[in-house]
């Protein structure tokens, strides 16, 4: 039995060095991205990889079923907390700004000074200006199709519009908490503009466009129907049960964990079953960010987040210096230690993937903004996925995407 756990372990350590077999392989990573037509994003909230995919998780038909179905990206981190920095980064490339590590209470415009070599806009705020580019946007210029699907969004009217969804502009956002059903409003709200990144940028919400670009997630079983209908990018925003946040939930459900368990069981087969996804599709369900941890002193609650990051991640522009701390109230403080998202872990389901297999190679969300961008051929890589030595998904991929000073990496992911 020993001897079987140490060749177990020597086999897990090569995994994280080798590239992962593709079903049906093609003979480079460049053929597989190019394979690949439409992408389905599921963004769940708040949890590390050990509670997720643990022996004790409480999502058994991600952790299990789709990771038996799939790939698990073991070392998959979120690039800050507390959520919209991880959202506006796997949009953008763009790192955080204090008011977006807060989640952006106040919905108020962003004050641009400056921009670095790299790409990063300098200054403070929440929406982005419109030179300020987004993924949406490399994608109109290359004429491939995106929308975003937000569940609950327009329940109720006098928080927000039924598409593109946002709170009035440098006012305060009534999106942050869950408004349980009413009379008024029979389903209740969840909807939170905080995890819908593209309400963030002037360049999406500024256009006639985004009403029919950014919806309900009411839509989306129209649009699998067919593929012609069928967005080559799809982002699906669960409502603040379904994503896991709130637990229990405004509406009765258990929420955490559980409830998003049931959200995938429920959409995923949808997705899976839809002729683009069969065709040439690709699933992505990761988290915005680890969890915190608390603990109870003599003087009050004490928060933290270790704040681990991977991939040489940077800080950005517009943070002060870690750790900080701050006093919520008079007895509980939230401290980060430093400015990464934590290991969350992450899945993804192709019929391009070997079935059952994991990934030892770091990845975060600037390598999902780039797995993107290299799949759909963009002209360029955004902000913090075009840092030297960043990887992809899947790994060494000959590209005419180039950046300044950026050269593709040796290393290799899915392969």
């Amino acid at each position: 039995m020993l001897k079987k756990l140490r060749l177990l372990f020597v086999l897990a350590a090569l995994l994280g060095t080798l590239p992962i077999r593709i079903m049906a392989a093609p003979n480079d990573s460049a053929d597989l991205l190019h394979r690949i037509k439409h992408v389905f994003v599921i963004v769940l909230e708040n949890e590390g990889f050990d509670v997720t995919f643990g022996p004790n998780s409480k999502a058994p038909f991600l952790s299990r079923t789709l990771t038996s179905e799939g790939v698990l990206l073991n070392q998959y981190y979120g690039t800050g907390h507390v959520s919209l920095d991880n959202y506006i980064a796997m949009l953008s490339g763009q790192a955080a700004t204090p008011q977006t590590r807060n989640d952006c209470q106040v919905y108020q415009d962003f004050a641009l000074t400056g921009v670095t070599p790299d790409g990063q806009a300098i200054g403070s705020g929440c929406v982005y200006p419109a030179s300020i580019k987004t993924l949406p946007d490399q994608l109109n210029a290359i004429g491939k199709t995106w929308r975003a699907y937000a569940e609950d969004m327009g329940n109720d009217p006098n928080r927000e519009a039924a598409t593109c969804g946002h709170p009035t502009l440098n006012a305060v956002d009534h999106t942050q908490a869950s408004e349980a059903p009413s009379a008024a409003v029979p389903l209740g709200d969840q909807y939170a503009s905080r995890h819908n990144p593209f309400v963030y940028f002037h360049s999406i919400i500024d256009s006639p466009d985004c009403s029919t670009h950014v919806v309900s997630l009411n839509l989306l079983p129209q649009d699998l129907l067919r593929e012609s209908t069928t967005p080559n990018f799809v982002f699906i925003t669960p409502n603040l049960c379904n994503d896991g946040h709130d637990a229990p939930c405004k509406n009765g459900q258990p929420g955490g964990l559980v409830s998003a368990d049931a959200f995938l069981q429920k959409w995923i087969p949808m997705i899976t079953s839809s002729a683009a996804y069969q065709r040439d599709g690709l699933i992505i369900i990761n988290f915005d960010e680890g969890g915190l941890s608390a603990q109870q002193t003599a003087t009050g609650l004490s928060i933290f987040a270790p704040g681990l990051f991977c991939c040489n991640e940077q800080p950005g522009p517009n943070l002060a210096p870690f750790p900080q701390t701050t006093n919520i109230t008079p007895t509980v403080s939230l401290t980060f230690q430093s400015y990464g998202g934590d290991r969350t872990g992450a899945v993804l389901l192709s019929p391009f993937v070997e079935p059952g297999t994991v990934s030892f190679t770091p990845f975060n969300h600037y390598s999902f903004l780039k797995t993107m961008e290299d799949i759909f051929d963009t002209d360029s890589y955004l902000g913090y996925a075009g840092a030297p030595g960043l990887v992809g998904f899947f790994g060494c991929v000959t590209s005419d995407i180039q950046t300044e000073g950026h050269h593709q990496p040796e290393s290799c992911g899915v392969r």
